[in-house]
């Protein structure tokens, strides 16, 4: 399920129990998913730091990206991370914009 905060923040707890501002975010051209950072992104999120839309413009994410990470997060944590889908992702949309 998609998460987010309407009422913006400046701090979150980040995955790891730190504080989290925008500035400790990945930066926007992160192109190496690691779960750390995947985690920061949806702490941000569900958090208030980021909208939805700022994350998925942010970062060029899917909406079905975002998404799936805030499930693994929900579902396993951290670790539920480290089997990620964005590179299926990506695929399908590269190959659906070839195709339309």
């Amino acid at each position: 399920m998609l998460q987010n905060d309407m009422n913006k923040t400046s701090e979150v707890i980040g995955p790891l129990g730190e504080a989290l501002t925008r500035n400790d975010l990945p930066p926007p051209n992160t192109s190496r998913w690691v779960i750390r950072r995947k985690a920061e992104v949806v702490a941000a999120v569900n958090g208030g730091l980021l909208t939805i839309p700022e994350a998925c413009k942010r970062y060029d994410l899917t909406l079905e990206e975002l998404a799936s990470w805030q499930r693994a997060v929900e579902r396993e944590g951290m670790a539920g991370l480290r089997a990620t889908r964005v590179q299926h992702y990506r695929q399908i949309h590269e190959h659906q914009g070839r195709h339309a």
